[in-house]
């Protein structure tokens, strides 16, 4: 028996629809604040040039499936059939405890006797209501990741991907707030492309999104099925976008991300790249290196790239790409095994580049291993095609073989090129429409088989640095890296806006770099000038400290002042900072910081933990920042005393919590922090 009516709401969020005739959406939001109309589709699928909904007459509902598993994770699945065009739909929502988040997807199977044409995919449709709707959204590329774009929503809006990686383009997350009282955030979890449109009409806005449809076909046989994409969307009331960061942060944590002993201790990091990049790095200077990171406190060391390839000192590493069973015995005489166990033997973890996805044009595997390779109109796309079961064999028991060989802990995954639409070979187990989305499905797949044969590995999502940052690799490794360029205002940008999609805790980001070859405006770091002073050290570093962190510098090069600064920050980090990151929640307490002189010329987070006792700020003042600001941290209890510690000082203060809720007064220099801890 199939109830006509079913209902997800919770105290705090609304969800129920009507499943006859069609599926008719009957309340979505929070109570009093409604967000969606019953004309909402829910999904929509695009078959042989025609459209079908959740609102289609043609569906029947042939099932419905509630369950909770794993506890606090409530998911409906309705099953939908048109019998006129033999297609089948699985409709799956699913609901967080404590919140109000909702992910919705989708899977579409063909149960007639003939093939069906797909062109569209989306996972979530809804009718807004009208209103006085602003949007928020951001803009990703080279070193320009997270630039936002924020705007009255007057007319039709398309935010996309369209480079083949999730971040390259838009990134895929946005929040639209409706007349100044509440706000709904959206994210497609989706590495490839991906598409949300917002078209405002008199009734109010048309909001679809999931898969890009955009040079997109699929064909399915009798019997094949296909999966879109999950779309989530999160409620808050007020203008606050803390509200929903803290429901993705908290669902990430607890149901999305891969956890291990390694990964969950948030280690302090040290990769070479900036600072000997490719051959500027041998077997000697990263034994030199290692040697002083175990004495700053340091717990992870990683070999980046460069290792691989021909045994000559001026081969490049791009060229070499794919190469992944040679290593560059002209740099690494002795081999990856002796340099990881010489890390191993200072008690630190071991860390390795690889663009497992990649092949580069000098690369031996781009000739021996032809079927292995993307194509796109016959021409090569530089990347192994993971679409074909060869490919993620192949995948998988070169990094199985990696890891095993070199023991080591910790995978460092690039991507540093755009695949565009795609695959489009007739041999590889995809058709010549779908061949991104078999490619992403292929490295999903992967990884998590390479999760399971080695659980205690810890993987980390990098892409040109921060192209390909979503919510779908979210789920299959253990951290994103932010952006390539890490200088102190940008850093924030980054910061600011990536933990709107993903806790600090997933994030990774270095200390301000020191790049051997400075080639970017605003990367001239250097250590060793000696004009030079502590608190610059101190803001440099603190600002990394927010989320996950590491350095590349020349580690065995510093100052010894400087290396005793590094080293009083990592201890911090680990008796108190990085406590905050795992656990507590994130509040941002001013607006972006902008990377080039623009924007909030102060900055200020907080860190709240369950139940409110414990808290960390982290405040900051930009070049250009006024000598004196007034910070007024959230959720003080007006009739609890507080003890105020400054890390790093000899200062703590007592303090009611009624005069905390009047603000603190902070007078730094240009370039200047604190963080400061509150019991």
């Amino acid at each position: 028996m199939v109830p006509e009516t079913i209902d997800l709401s919770t105290p705090a969020f609304s969800f129920e629809f009507r499943a006859a005739g069609g599926l008719a959406l009957t309340a979505y939001g929070l109570p009093d604040l409604p967000w969606a109309l019953p004309s909402s589709g829910l999904f929509a699928v695009e078959v042989a040039g025609r459209r079908i909904d959740g609102r289609a007459a043609e569906l029947t509902v042939a099932g419905v499936a509630l369950r909770e598993e794993p506890p606090g994770r409530r998911t409906l699945s309705l099953s939908l059939r048109h019998d006129e065009l033999g297609l089948a739909i699985e409709y799956h929502a699913a609901l967080y405890a404590g919140t109000a988040l909702m992910e919705s997807w989708l899977t579409v199977r063909n149960i007639g006797a003939e093939p069906l044409h797909l062109t569209r995919l989306d996972s979530l449709v809804l009718d807004l209501p009208a209103g006085s709707y602003e949007r928020l959204s951001f803009t990703g590329s080279w070193g320009l990741e997270f630039e936002p774009e924020r705007a009255p929503l007057t007319e039709a809006v398309v935010l996309e991907s369209r480079a083949g990686r999730s971040s390259h383009g838009h990134v895929p997350w946005f929040a639209l707030i409706r007349d100044g009282h509440s706000v709904l955030a959206g994210a497609v979890a989706w590495s490839g492309n991906w598409v949300v449109r917002l078209e405002p009409g008199a009734a109010g806005v048309a909001l679809s999104g999931g898969l890009h449809d955009w040079a997109f076909t699929a064909e399915l046989a009798p019997g094949a099925a296909i999966e879109a994409p999950p779309v989530v969307v999160a409620l808050a009331a007020g203008s606050a976008l803390n509200t929903v960061a803290s429901q993705y942060a908290l669902v990430g944590r607890q149901y999305w991300y891969p956890h291990n002993a390694l990964a969950d201790q948030l280690p302090v990091e040290w990769n070479h790249w900036w600072s000997y990049e490719d051959k500027d790095l041998d077997e000697a200077v990263f034994r030199r290196n290692v040697d002083v990171a175990s004495e700053l406190g340091i717990e992870v060391c990683t070999l980046d790239a460069g290792w691989f390839g021909q045994s000559d000192p001026g081969s490049h590493w791009y060229e070499q790409r794919g190469d992944w069973d040679t290593v560059n015995a002209a740099r690494f005489p002795s081999g990856l095994r002796a340099l990881s166990d010489y890390v191993h033997e200072r008690g630190m973890a071991f860390g390795l580049w690889c663009e497992i996805e990649a092949v580069g044009k000098a690369a031996r595997l781009a000739h021996e291993r032809p079927d292995l390779l993307a194509t796109r109109n016959g021409e090569p796309l530089g990347y192994v095609c993971l679409g074909s079961p060869a490919g993620q064999a192949w995948a998988l028991a070169t990094l199985d073989q990696l890891i095993s060989a070199y023991r080591c802990d910790w995978v460092k995954l690039d991507f540093n090129l755009d695949p565009g639409a795609g695959c489009d070979r007739d041999d590889h187990g995809h058709g010549p429409g779908d061949g991104l989305y078999a490619h992403y499905r292929g490295y999903y797949g992967m990884l998590a088989a390479l999760r399971e044969r080695h659980p205690h590995v810890v993987l980390e999502n990098c892409s040109s640095g921060g192209l390909r940052i979503d919510l779908g690799l979210a789920r299959q490794t253990h951290m994103a890296f932010l952006s390539d360029p890490d200088w102190p205002e940008h850093s924030l940008q980054c910061f600011w806006g990536a933990s709107l999609m993903l806790a600090p805790s997933a994030l990774l980001h270095w200390g301000y770099a020191e790049w051997s070859h400075a080639e970017h405006r605003c990367q001239h770091f250097d250590p060793r000038d000696p004009a030079l002073r502590p608190h610059q050290v101190d803001y440099y570093t603190r600002i990394s400290m927010l989320r996950r962190f590491g350095f590349s510098q020349r580690l065995p090069d510093l100052p010894g002042w400087v290396a005793a600064r590094y080293q009083d920050q990592i201890a911090d980090y680990k008796a108190h900072v990085r406590r905050f990151v795992r656990e507590a929640e994130l509040l941002r307490l001013s607006g972006q910081p902008r990377r080039f002189g623009e924007g909030e010329r102060w900055a200020a987070f907080q860190y709240r933990m369950p139940g409110g006792a414990e808290h960390l700020l982290a405040v900051f003042r930009l070049p250009g920042g006024a000598p004196a600001w007034h910070v007024v941290p959230e959720g003080m209890d007006p009739e609890r005393g507080y003890t105020l510690t400054w890390l790093g000082e000899d200062r703590a203060e007592a303090h009611s919590g009624a005069e905390l809720t009047r603000g603190i007064h902070f007078e730094l220099p240009e370039e200047g922090s604190a963080l400061v801890l509150l019991r």
